[in-house]
């Protein structure tokens, strides 16, 4: 029989676990059957009632290896067919009157088993077709016979159509619950990388915009214009973007070289200089940068340090200035600033960003990768 259903769903478990089990169960209790009606056979019929056993043995064997193997599945059907018409046949040698209960026994379980095997398009001609053997044979009590097998036939063929469908429906709600999960997910994704557009937008062409409306007159053009061109390369993604490779890389290097590219006297001072998550990595370097942005545009200094400090998978970076400093809680929530391309920025790759500030004491950014 072949499974049905998608690889991996319910529905297939279901029917590869129907064929596994339905006939090693109809093996053995054929089984005990033909064991207790050879204990009522007459003794003139003993050696037909051995052989009938025999048979039955057989058919147990290799409904055991079928269900083992997954093969030989034809052969086991044709096995269960022959046990029961051979039982069926002899039962007037059998004795116990008719319908003879060894014989009426391997009938109703075969019946019943191959309901679980095989499709209904063959487990019900079988299952006919073993009935009407055992019909022919019986001399009386037919109808009962057939009652009986129909029902039991019937209920078998039913519980296993209920429990095939209630597996599709799983599937259904399983498929239903993964294209959700996988829906958010990517929802979030194009929520976080819209976040990270924002914030690169901020760090570059909105910052420069800024300081062109708002110190233009006194700022030389020539500065304006580099810091035009750091942001087109950033933007373009030619001074680096994001990497979809989250290789090791080292974050004091990154630092260094973000540090070196700015107009600002920067102190770098690097201790245990161990390796960090790519993605770790580019956020904590457009953190550092967007503050040392900061540094330059707001604080009235020329020079800033950074401290770095890794290992044992943790990674802390500190970016200080001793200028005019400001109050974070007087930020309007409408302003990104920090707290869009610093903040936000660490907390999307599970950092931790925090600012301590006031005015006319300088400012220190903290970078803490993973929080807390």
């Amino acid at each position: 029989m072949s499974p049905g259903g998608r690889e991996g769903s319910v529905e297939a478990e279901l029917l590869t676990s129907a064929r596994r089990f339905a006939g090693p169960m109809r093996g053995i209790v054929l089984l005990l059957v033909s064991a207790f009606g050879l204990l009522a056979v007459p003794d003139d019929a003993t050696g037909l009632g051995w052989a009938l056993f025999t048979l039955v043995a057989v058919g147990a064997v290799v409904d055991v290896a079928t269900a083992l193997t997954g093969r030989a599945a034809p052969l086991a059907l044709v096995l269960a067919v022959a046990r029961v018409v051979a039982v069926v046949g002899c039962q007037d040698q059998l004795g116990g009157g008719e319908p003879n209960q060894w014989a009426l026994n391997v009938l109703t379980a075969t019946a019943i088993t191959v309901q679980w095997e095989w499709p209904a398009r063959l487990a019900v001609p079988v299952a006919a077709g073993l009935l009407a053997v055992e019909v022919a044979v019986v001399d009386g009590g037919a109808g009962t016979i057939v009652v009986r097998l129909l029902v039991e036939g019937a209920l078998a063929r039913l519980a296993f159509t209920v429990l095939r469908r209630s597996s599709r429906r799983v599937d259904r709600l399983r498929a239903r619950r993964t294209a959700l999960a996988r829906a958010e997910a990517v929802a979030l994704a194009r929520h976080r990388r819209e976040r990270e557009y924002l914030a690169l937008l901020h760090d570059t062409a909105s910052s420069t915009f800024l300081l062109v409306a708002v110190h233009g007159r006194d700022t030389d053009p020539e500065q304006i214009a580099g810091y035009a061109r750091r942001d087109l390369a950033v933007l373009t993604g030619t001074a680096g973007g994001h990497t979809t490779q989250d290789s090791p890389v080292s974050l004091a290097g990154a630092v260094r070289a973000v540090a070196a590219r700015g107009p600002l006297t920067v102190n770098v001072v690097a201790h245990n200089e161990s390796t960090v998550p790519a993605s770790v990595a580019l956020a904590m370097v457009r953190a550092v940068r967007e503050a040392l942005a900061n540094v330059e545009r707001h604080a009235g200094v020329d020079a800033a340090t950074v401290r770095v400090e890794t290992g044992d998978g943790r990674a802390v970076v500190l970016v200080g200035d001793a200028g005019a400093g400001f109050s974070p809680d007087a930020v309007p929530t409408s302003r990104r600033g920090l707290r869009g391309s610093v903040v936000e920025r660490l907390a999307a790759v599970g950092g931790q960003a925090t600012v301590v500030s006031s005015p006319g004491a300088g400012t220190t950014v903290r970078l803490v990768w993973p929080r807390g």
